[in-house]
């Protein structure tokens, strides 16, 4: 058997990030540490109450208050309004209305947080000291918070205008057809799950430099982004100028989580001040501004049906979910969960289905995408559904699943809902997983766990989620006079490692180092174009890019070399910053090649795919209850999963790592708290829990790779399939455990807190 070498720079080489260094020793420069010359500082004043009509009494004394320099409102920027960028069709076909997000809000505000006027001061206390004296007349409005409550027929309405709450229906899959296959099941298996509302809190918190220059009529926004090009095209739309007019520097990014991606109101409102006042204007969120102003995530309410056959094999699957949208659409909001329905038969071999979804309308903060963006919503239903079905037939959870995967000879496989998965081996994972993590010994430490006084449960999700979606991203590789090469790409890293990923590619073409290739992100005019950073699709979209421009520009500097060096093309290797002859010493450096060729050498490619890739896994999770206190304690945790070929082992696992420990945060933590009024309970991180590292056990993470057909080099995205798997194993254990030690036979759902996990233990007696 031959053993396989791993690489020294290129793909599948374990090679630590080169980015680093600088973060490590407080080098790296983020959004909060520049600070142009004249810099100005801003606040937002934003609406305490979530639903009024509102009146502005003393703007001129507080523009004539010292230290002030610009008081912006909504009287000044009438018709300027946010975008929602989603337009899919109704069930019946029809186009649903988008109500107007404006900059500030001018006589009615729609949740706690909703912008109403942006002050530009010396300082941001006398911007602070400004805010307060500024006096907002409200008159308070009816409220509603709560999917449900939104949805009630007497139900006061966020838009008057519209004849519901409900924001639009989508539908995906056949309903016909599924109404035939539960007509003919020989058993149904219905559930209703909740997926919690949470908020990203990134550690570093958005803010953004906004400059303008009357010499060149441009506009500089410096500002932590997941890609500046889409931005661009956004606050530009907003703003009604010509995207050549507007520059978007993105520094080092402190996390992102899909929550950056947005263009948010402070981006418009530092340009437009600062082109007033002919000053830079600096904003610089806080905590408090994050929890109420950047978009949540998740906040569904579904109800699913399962139709089996005698022998329990699935015949059809309903989906009914409910997404919360807030008070207006944000950008994408629509989006998120028409692309998680797309996804909810997952890995199982279901004939017919239908799902609908339904936003919802209410005061509260808008939600988007946030980390999986709707796959994880989806993988959570389904593998509580299939757990529930696997009770109920008997089966239990490894025989209903073994039962109902699509098979190896039936890839590729289209879903009902359209989704293609071209590879994969479903029940090869799982039994690795359940090998790995002891599944056959459970009763044994369920047992000792017992006689301890705990209660033990263990609980698996096999998932599969589409990513990398369909598209290209342009690479421009540039060789300069010194020999050194800079790659030029539109993605965005907010710490997944991009820099080291795509310079062991180019290393590997040139063979040269990685610290010898120089990455550029961040920079909208040295960028031609970018995609950005989203739905896990940098690495596998990106680096075929990056591949193939590097192959380019290793071709021009073979062919010049072989001139040089009177040699055939065949003949030579490049190592180390110089072209040889192979077998002799006669060489050229790549430096000499470009300096004859008199300018820099570059090449550009953008490679393309058709179809997004599908990675899959298995999770499963092993918990200990207190009985007593109600705490969840995670004692195992195994990930086996398959994203087609591995680019760099150690940025992989981190990537794993991080996606898994932000689902058991949602499963047992996260916990978003509106009251009757609107007003939001949870925050700060002094109400809101979040995972603690004390919490994780050390995750066991291997992959089982069969490489993807629809992407060049065989990847498969792998930033957000942690998240996608997590939730459903945690909360499965959970429901396993507090079933078999205190016979709670209702559904425990996220967050299982140590309060609620204690109360549904007293309510089982």
């Amino acid at each position: 058997m031959n053993q396989m070498v791993t690489p020294k720079f290129g793909v599948g080489a374990p090679l630590r990030r080169k980015e680093d260094a600088p973060l490590l020793t407080g080098k790296g420069i983020y959004t909060a540490d520049y600070m142009p010359d004249g810099c100005l500082h801003s606040v937002v004043v934003r609406s305490a109450m979530a639903h009024a009509r509102i009146s502005l009494e003393n703007v001129d004394d507080i523009r004539a208050m010292e230290g002030v320099h610009l008081v912006l409102t909504g009287a000044e920027l009438a018709g300027k309004t946010m975008p929602c960028q989603v337009g899919l069709k109704q069930i019946d076909g029809s186009n649903y209305p988008v109500p107007d997000q404006p900059v500030l809000c001018s006589d009615e505000v729609r949740y706690v947080g909703d912008a109403i006027a942006f002050i530009v001061a010396d300082s941001v206390s006398a911007a602070r000291d400004a805010a307060d004296m500024l006096e907002v007349d409200y008159d308070p409005l009816d409220v509603v918070v709560g999917i449900e409550d939104a949805l009630a027929p007497d139900a006061v309405k966020v838009w008057p205008e519209f004849d519901s709450n409900v924001a639009f229906t989508f539908g995906q899959g056949d309903a016909a057809k599924t109404d035939e296959a539960f007509a003919k099941a020989a058993k149904t298996v219905s559930i209703d799950v909740v997926n919690n509302r949470i908020v990203a809190n990134y550690m570093e918190l958005r803010g953004c430099v906004a400059e303008f220059s009357s010499e060149t009529d441009r506009f500089k926004l410096t500002l932590g982004t997941q890609g500046g090009h889409g931005l661009r095209g956004v606050i530009c739309g907003i703003l009604g100028l010509e995207q050549d007019k507007l520059q978007v520097i993105t520094p080092e990014v402190g996390g992102g989580f899909g929550t950056k991606m947005f263009c948010y109101r402070e981006y418009p409102l530092a340009m437009i001040a600062a082109q007033e006042l002919g000053r830079p204007v600096r904003w610089n969120g806080e905590r408090m501004d994050h929890f109420v102003t950047d978009a949540h995530g998740r906040d569904n309410l579904t109800h699913a049906e399962l139709a089996l056959d005698a022998d329990n094999r699935i015949l059809g699957l309903k989906v009914h979910v409910k997404a919360a949208m807030g008070a207006y659409l944000h950008q994408f909001a629509p989006f998120i969960p028409f692309v998680g329905t797309s996804m909810s038969s997952g890995l199982y071999d279901i004939p017919a289905v239908f799902a609908k979804v339904e936003g919802v309308y209410m005061h509260t903060v808008p939600t988007d995408a946030f980390r999986g963006a709707g796959r994880p919503e989806a993988a959570y239903l389904i593998e509580r559904l299939i757990d529930k079905a696997g009770e109920e037939t008997g089966l239990g959870p490894v025989e209903i699943r073994k039962r109902n995967f699509i098979r190896q000879d039936q890839l590729p496989y289209t879903t009902q809902t359209g989704r293609m998965y071209d590879t994969g081996d479903f029940a090869g994972h799982l039994d690795k997983a359940l090998d790995v993590a002891d599944w056959a010994g459970f009763k044994a430490r369920q047992e000792a766990s017992a006689a301890a006084g705990k209660y033990r449960g263990i609980g698996l999700c096999s998932y599969i989620e589409a990513c990398a979606f369909a598209g290209g991203e342009e690479a421009t590789l540039e060789l300069d006079e010194k020999g050194s090469l800079t790659l030029l790409i539109g993605t965005q890293t907010n710490g997944q490692g991009h820099a080291t990923a795509y310079s062991q590619v180019v290393a590997e073409e040139f063979g040269v180092a990685i610290e010898d290739v120089d990455v550029i992100q961040g920079d909208t005019d040295r960028v031609r174009k970018g995609g950005g950073t989203g739905g896990s699709r940098s690495i596998p979209i990106g680096l075929p890019s990056v591949r193939e421009a590097g192959r380019t520009l290793v071709k021009k500097v073979k062919e010049l070399a072989a001139d040089r060096l009177e040699a055939g093309i065949e003949d030579l290797e490049l190592d180390s910053g110089l072209v040889r002859v192979v077998g002799t010493d006669q060489q050229v450096t790549l430096a000499e090649i470009v300096a004859e060729a008199g300018e820099t050498l570059s090449a550009r490619e953008e490679v393309k795919q058709s179809e997004n890739t599908y990675p899959n896994g298995t999770h499963v999770c092993e918990v200990e209850v207190d009985p007593d206190t109600g705490d969840v304690d995670l004692t195992n945790y195994v990930i086996i999963d398959d994203f087609g070929v591995t680019v760099n082992p150690l940025l992989l696992a981190g990537q794993v790592h991080g996606g898994a420990a932000s689902a058991v945060s949602q499963a047992l933590c996260e916990q978003t708290v509106y009251d009757e009024d609107g007003q939001l309970l949870t925050a700060s991180l002094l109400d809101y829990r979040m995972l603690r590292a004390a919490d994780l056990p050390d995750i066991h993470f291997e992959t089982r790779n069969i490489p993807s057909t629809t992407n060049a080099m065989g990847i498969k995205g792998a930033g957000e399939a942690g998240t996608i798997g997590g939730c459903a194993a945690v909360m499965n254990a959970v429901q396993m455990a507090l079933k078999d030690g205190a016979g709670v036979s209702n559904l425990v759902d996220m967050p299982a807190t140590p309060i609620r996990v204690w109360e549904a233990i007293q309510s089982a007696g």
